[in-house]
């Protein structure tokens, strides 16, 4: 965790119950405004080309050489 973050945590922790509140509800009202942006990102980056074209190939060649496993098995296994 960088400094500025560990100071906002602090500072975020010193809240007065009615303040912390108040923050997480413009905290939600923020996220809300920006999920699209992130979702957009995303979007554009599992295109072919996109900056998650590696990752994805690796994961089909993964899936295609049989080196997978079913969510299920995997969650049941843990």
């Amino acid at each position: 965790m960088t400094k500025n973050i560990q100071k906002i945590a602090e500072q975020i922790k010193a809240l007065p119950n009615n303040e912390f509140e108040e923050f997480l509800s413009w905290l939600t009202e923020y996220e809300m405004e920006h999920s699209d942006q992130w979702d957009d990102e995303l979007e554009c980056d599992s295109k072919p080309g996109g900056r998650l074209d590696s990752v994805l190939n690796r994961v089909r060649g993964d899936i295609s050489e049989g080196r997978t496993k079913p969510l299920n098995e995997v969650i049941n296994d843990s």
